[in-house]
């Protein structure tokens, strides 16, 4: 058993679940944050409900795991995608993401850094995007994945001395409910993005979470401030002949 602590924001589904399963295989106690809880979850995952867009509620959840627990490490997993094209974005996009994407992290975390600090250890991880480099129709969710690279990048220079890393997994195109709710599942426009992508084939959960459990390795203290692409060479870009 390990005698760590990892909380997850979005851990009943896709990523986040899967993430949750493997880190309570290693014995991690693990806690997920969502707005539902997931009947397909397994026993050990304790499950609590808020809406990250909300910041009162997000202070109330802080404080209420913070008291119980000893939070050694925080994934910032959860996420939505509102796309639209420039003329039709709005302001409230961007405020509404940057509040579920970085508002709710830095609430999140300022309650659990104290027993960071006093352990000096710490692993904080973000689930960003390979649209933080742009994508059409993501005026808002480019913004706030852009800022988080940014944010991250700034934590870890300020939580190096105290045994904390802060780092991001960038993933691309991934097979969730995200992804599905932009591409209908199993349609043409799905097997043409996956013939796009260098590796020829669109990412799974289990491709991230590999990333993740890199990052939330105890022993790999030595990388911190880091943007990871998962994202089967989507970063790089592609050759068209």
């Amino acid at each position: 058993m390990t005698d760590y602590t990892a909380v997850i924001t979005g851990g009943s589904k896709g990523i986040g679940l899967d993430l949750a399963e493997r880190m309570l295989d290693q014995g991690y106690t693990v806690i997920s944050i969502a707005r539902g809880k997931s009947p397909d979850a397994p026993s050990e995952l304790i499950q609590m409900s808020a809406d990250l867009l909300d910041a009162e509620a997000v202070a109330e959840t802080a404080r209420e795991i913070a008291d119980a627990h000893e939070v050694t490490h925080f994934v910032q997993n959860a996420g939505v995608i509102w796309p639209n094209l420039l003329e039709e974005a709005k302001p409230a996009d961007i405020t509404g993401l940057t509040q579920l994407q970085l508002g709710s992290a830095l609430t999140l975390l300022q309650a659990f850094l104290p027993a960071m600090k006093a352990r000096s250890f710490g692993r904080v991880l973000f689930n960003g995007s390979r649209a933080a480099l742009g994508v059409p129709t993501r005026t808002a969710y480019s913004a706030a994945k852009a800022g988080m690279i940014g944010m991250a990048r700034t934590w870890a220079l300020e939580l190096a001395p105290h045994g904390i890393t802060v780092n991001v997994v960038a993933p691309g195109p991934v097979l969730t409910d995200n992804f599905w709710g932009i591409v209908p599942k199993g349609s043409e426009r799905e097997a043409e993005l996956a013939q796009k992508m260098p590796v020829g084939r669109l990412g799974t959960v289990r491709d991230v979470s590999n990333a993740f459990l890199y990052f939330a390795d105890p022993e790999n203290g030595f990388v911190t401030g880091q943007t990871l692409f998962v994202c089967g060479g989507a970063s790089v870009g592609t050759l068209s002949l």
